[in-house]
C-alpha cells in the first residue's frame, strides 16, 4: 500500500517548476502539506479540490515522512 501511495506524488520538471506534484496535476505537495499543517482536514480539503482523493493527501504525508527519514545529522558550523 505504500508503495502504491507513494506513486501518486511525480516530479516533472515542466510542471510547477519540478516540485513533486500529485499525479502530475498542479498541486504541489508542499502546499497541500502546508493546508494540512495549518489545521484543514482531509475531508475540507477535498471539498476545496473535488479532483483530489484521500489518498492523494495520504501520499503527501507519506512523502513527508520519507524525507524524514535520515541517516545521519550532522551540526553545521554557525
Amino acid at each position: 500500500m505504500q508503495e502504491e501511495l507513494i506513486s501518486r506524488i511525480t516530479i516533472d520538471p515542466d510542471i510547477c517548476h519540478g516540485k513533486p506534484t500529485i499525479r502530475g496535476l498542479r498541486y504541489s505537495v508542499d502546499n497541500m502539506l502546508e493546508l494540512l499543517a495549518s489545521g484543514m482536514t482531509i475531508e475540507e480539503l477535498l471539498e476545496d479540490y473535488p479532483d483530489l482523493e484521500k489518498d492523494d493527501f495520504l501520499a503527501c504525508l507519506q512523502y513527508a515522512a520519507k524525507l524524514t527519514q535520515v541517516k545521519s545529522i550532522y551540526k553545521i558550523a554557525s
